[in-house]
């Protein structure tokens, strides 16, 4: 049932039924249209909260704060929201520490395969093509320049996942106006620079911020 609220209010939001920075309607007045008891609602909203898409105001209510693009609605479905956003969160931690290991390690031929992925990236822009195995590339080229197996076997046990977030992911850059293809680009080579500086702690922070940055794209609004 709380999953039932969840996509029922979440479509509202999309919709535009509940407007960015407008009020939800009170508890009791949600739990009557949804024709749910007070404890299953609030899990519902409670999902929300974690999810960025609502935020509490003591003694106000809650209120909306972020959407998911409409264009994400074409792609997936509502319910899957919240995995593809666990799934960033993990990929930023376990993929910045393989950026800060990458750029303590990496060999010439790490950067070459590095550079390679990223201009078959840009390539697959012009072509207005998705460009998914070419951004995998890069990120499995991450972690194998940390020479250490581990990092590697955990992108590809996550191989599904991470597929359907870039698919997503690009997809909606495609469909947005040029510039965000070049922030896209930007992210890339910034880590890729990072790497080749063997600075980790910058490799470290360009990745959690172009991770972080292609979950944000997603969505209208602040989290």
């Amino acid at each position: 049932m709380a999953d039932q609220v969840y996509d029922r209010l979440l479509s509202d939001i999309v919709e535009g039924r509940y407007p960015l920075q407008s009020r939800l309607p009170p508890e009791e007045v949600l739990a009557q249209v949804c024709g749910v008891s007070r404890p299953v609602l609030r899990t519902a909203l409670a999902r929300l909260r974690d999810d960025g898409m609502i935020a509490s105001r003591r003694g106000s209510g809650n209120y909306v704060a972020r959407r998911p693009d409409r264009s994400v609605m074409k792609f997936v479905p509502l319910g899957s929201i919240t995995d593809i956003q666990r799934c960033y969160e993990f990929r930023a931690d376990v993929e910045s520490a393989a950026a800060a290991w990458a750029a303590q390690r990496r060999d010439e031929n790490d950067l070459a395969a590095l550079e390679e992925a990223h201009h078959h990236m840009a390539a697959s822009y012009l072509q207005q093509a998705l460009g998914v195995e070419a951004d995998q590339l890069l990120h499995v080229s991450i972690a194998k320049a940390t020479k250490n197996p581990f990092f590697q076997t955990v992108l590809e046990s996550l191989a599904t996942q991470i597929t359907f977030g870039m698919q997503l992911s690009r997809s909606l850059t495609l469909l947005a106006p040029p510039d965000r293809q070049a922030i896209v680009q930007a992210e890339h080579q910034a880590i890729i620079d990072a790497i080749k500086d063997q600075n980790p702690e910058a490799a470290a922070l360009a990745m959690r911020r172009h991770i972080m940055g292609a979950r944000d794209r997603m969505f209208v609004g602040s989290p």
